[in-house]
């Protein structure tokens, strides 16, 4: 299926801490809007994917956008791990011809929602049994343990992750639409921030957003004929290591080599682009280790050198590989990662209010440490 599919519309609704409306309202509103930016009459969807935690069900979003005879419909789990997944998932129904005009989309009130890890109940459920209980209450808590392991076996820093956090901080000063434009983040700022999961503290952490997207994929003939640019679905891939267990590790031989390894392996298998060869990267962080141990995971750069990618402005504009461009979950907005996939496609259209010139592939990766998934783009 490399390239046999292309996004041809994207959507967003403006990101806060608290928008009116519901989930299903918001998802319907920014799939009508992905469907106008294609140029596509909303009554030709026929394909339909989206996350299981998402509250907007298949029947009532076709109903309320108009939808007409829906041929394929399919949700992808782990949360921040299934962005790519869901594009990667619909655009292997639109290439085999299970549907012709497929959405993808997130719609969050994370802002003004409950938090399910908060419950005692949820401390109960899965593989949250053997973490949540004995004090890993939240996922920071989790990532802490991770990243405290990565500091002692590879040298890793707090100073790494500032870079992480103050260079897509400087990418969201840049865009209007992110919840943190016009608030800069210094280094002395990063290090005076108060704790939430020691070595972790406050920038260390996504923001807490409501908001909705959503994509349209096609068939890349289709595709050459409509409103904007064509952005391929070269390659996708999705991961789950042998012994996995999503965001600690704890059976794998090593907690280090999480699922996004697994997940490379096979999105490089079916790419005819290596990490050499990218020009841009939307990877997911939720926390900023997740971004460290991502660049290891996918290539960028070897194992133990992720936290010294970070350094020298690598990530940042006219860096080795500019990150994260419209500010990422740290400074833009959170909404589960699907806003790293909007970026992507801005990039390669050559819109992004952070345009890489000459931006020609792009890597899209979900959620290092659960069950994920990512995308390679191309124009």
């Amino acid at each position: 299926m490399k390239d046999q599919v292309a996004i041809v519309g994207i959507a967003q609704t403006p990101f806060a801490k608290r928008l009116p409306g519901s989930e299903r309202s918001l998802a319907a509103q920014v799939i009508v809007e992905a469907c106008a930016d294609a140029g596509i009459d909303p009554s030709e969807i026929d394909g339909l994917a989206s996350y299981t935690m998402e509250t907007s069900e298949e029947v009532d979003i076709a109903k309320t956008v108009g939808a007409g005879d829906v041929s394929f419909f399919g949700q992808v789990g782990y949360g921040g791990g299934a962005g790519p997944g869901c594009v990667g998932m619909l655009a292997m129904a639109v290439a085999t011809g299970q549907c012709r005009v497929g959405v993808a989309w997130r719609s969050r009130k994370r802002g003004s929602g409950v938090r399910p890890w908060a419950s005692a109940a949820y401390s109960q459920l899965g593989t949250a049994q053997w973490s949540r209980p004995w004090g890993l209450l939240r996922p920071v808590d989790e990532i802490a343990v991770l990243w405290r392991r990565y500091m002692h076996e590879h040298g890793g820093t707090r100073d790494h992750l500032a870079n992480v956090a103050i260079s897509v901080r400087e990418m969201a000063n840049r865009n209007p639409g992110a919840v943190m434009h016009g608030r800069p983040l210094t280094r002395d700022d990063y290090h005076a921030a108060r704790w939430i999961s020691e070595p972790l503290c406050l920038f260390d952490n996504c923001l807490e957003t409501d908001g909705a997207l959503a994509c349209v994929l096609v068939p890349a003939e289709r595709a050459k004929d409509l409103r904007q640019r064509p952005v391929y679905v070269h390659s996708w891939a999705q991961g789950m290591p042998a012994q996995g267990h999503p965001m600690v590790n704890y059976w794998c031989d090593d907690p280090l080599l999480g699922p996004g390894w697994t997940c490379a392996r096979q999105l490089y298998r079916n790419s005819d682009i290596g990490p050499a060869d990218l020009d841009v990267a939307q990877i997911y962080d939720a926390f900023t280790p997740l971004v460290v141990l991502s660049f290891e995971a996918y290539g960028v750069c070897g194992r133990g050198e992720g936290g010294a990618f970070t350094e020298d402005g690598n990530i940042g504009l006219g860096g080795r590989l500019p990150v994260n461009t419209s500010g990422g979950g740290l400074s833009e907005a959170y909404v589960h990662g699907f806003n790293l996939i909007n970026e992507g496609v801005r990039q390669l259209r050559g819109g992004s209010v952070n345009q890489v010139p000459g931006c020609e592939t792009a890597l899209v990766t979900a959620g290092e440490c659960v069950p994920t998934s990512a995308l390679i783009l191309r124009r």
